[in-house]
């Protein structure tokens, strides 16, 4: 047990961490765009933020969430997903006080118990967008666009947009009423977990997913039907600014979302390469969640999507991620002299942002060629007695054989300017 990682969770390993680093410089950047800063907050909460925020009828917090009571006695959560304590930190700096909307992302671990599976992971990595201050149907927009512009800027094609709305505490309570109504006729035809969120949650039972409930959530009635007339000029207003921005998208009056905080728009984007369709972005707004965290009444917006499963999508749709050059130079030596040298050499290079390495296992000179060939190294720079009395070694570069001595005080310069 102690060399192996716990079920459902993943070590990302060197060789690999680049894949990582060029997905989340692509998300900086496109956030920056966008106007959006990162926030970071803490990888545990308490528990009640979850059980308030998310909702207590959820699968998340019923079923999901990974709680303990810490020495103080004090029931702790460690995150199931990101909005949540991002709502926290806003009413706890009073975030609303400054210019609204306040635009923020980030990028965080999350804890979900859930039975492993390809790109979901019991310890799984989200990035997400928030958004609060902002009740117009063009934010709601703004945030699906940047989750669009990301998947375009990262390669990845045959994409679905799914849109619905969903109501608001005006409009919803009528329309659960008209649900159980039609659910009280087929409670035999569902599973037990919907039978229980009929009497909880009847909305819930429209985001099953097990196979029997199928043909019950396809005949139930749609909350689109039901919608108050500021709801559905909301929801006429989304449709209208993803027409100006040129998207094409789906109305599917079946999405609803797994977190009990959403009012209004809710949306997926989805993709058939991993198999099953599948959610590889889901978001919406959510005008409630911080008063009911305990803030002032204040419209949010948002989405989170998972890493993991981002990279499944793209390794799927075959798109190669670029490897950076893992060495600009390594240097092979002869002799301890040498050594002295070369480490002198890579320490200077290294101060001036130049990537370097040397031998620290005593390889043979032919050892330290092979090995630099495996590292990546761009160059090979030779040093032996020879090259120490004449003040300049031998640069070999490994992709064309080209060979061409250097002085030692003119390295950087050289390198900097191959780099270019």
């Amino acid at each position: 047990m102690l060399t192996k990682a716990p079920k459902g969770t993943k070590d990302i390993l060197p060789q690999e961490i680049y894949q990582w680093h060029y997905i989340e410089d692509t998300i900086r950047r496109i956030s920056k765009a966008y106007g959006y800063n990162e926030i970071r907050t803490p990888v545990f909460e308490h528990t009640e933020l979850f059980e308030r925020g998310v909702g207590d009828t959820t699968d998340i917090v019923q079923k999901e969430m990974y709680t303990f009571l810490d020495k103080g006695g004090r029931s702790i959560t460690l995150k199931p997903e990101g909005t949540a304590g991002v709502a926290r930190a806003y009413i706890e700096h009073k975030l609303y006080a400054d210019p609204q909307p306040v635009k923020m992302f980030y990028l965080t671990p999350c804890y979900r118990y859930e039975r492993p599976q390809a790109g979901r992971q019991r310890e799984f990595h989200q990035f997400g967008i928030e958004v609060f201050g902002a009740p117009e149907a063009s934010v709601d927009v703004e945030v699906i666009a940047l989750a669009m512009t990301l998947f375009k800027e990262l390669g990845i094609k045959e994409l679905a947009l799914k849109i619905n709305s969903i109501g608001c505490p005006k409009c919803r309570p009528d329309y659960h009423e008209f649900l159980k109504k039609y659910l009280s006729d087929h409670l035999d035809e569902l599973c037990s977990a919907c039978k229980d969120r009929y009497e909880k949650n009847p909305l819930r039972v429209l985001d099953c997913k097990v196979e029997g409930c199928q043909p019950v959530i396809k005949g139930a009635p749609h909350m689109l039907d039901h919608l108050c007339q500021e709801c559905s000029s909301h929801f006429d207003d989304v449709k209208k600014f993803l027409d100006a921005a040129g998207f094409e998208y789906i109305i599917d009056p079946m999405i609803v979302r797994g977190l009990d905080y959403y009012t209004k728009t809710v949306f997926e984007i989805i993709s058939d390469s991993i198999g099953a369709q599948g959610t590889v972005c889901g978001g919406g707004r959510y005008d409630g969640l911080v008063e009911e965290c305990g803030g002032p009444s204040i419209p949010g917006v948002g989405f989170g999507l998972g890493l993991e499963r981002l990279l499944l999508v793209m390794q799927s749709q075959d798109i190669q991620i670029p490897k950076p050059t893992a060495c600009d130079i390594y240097f092979a030596t002869i002799g301890e002299k040498a050594r002295e040298k070369a480490f002198q050499l890579a320490q200077g290079l290294r101060e001036k942002g130049i990537s370097s390495d040397m031998d620290h296992v005593g390889r043979s000179l032919k050892a330290q060629f092979k090995y630099a060939n495996k590292l990546g190294a761009r160059f090979v720079g030779t040093i032996g007695e020879e090259e120490l009395i004449g003040g300049q070694l031998r640069l070999k570069e490994m992709e064309t054989g080209e060979e061409e001595s250097v002085a030692f005080d003119q390295i950087a310069d050289y390198l900097s300017a191959r780099r270019n």
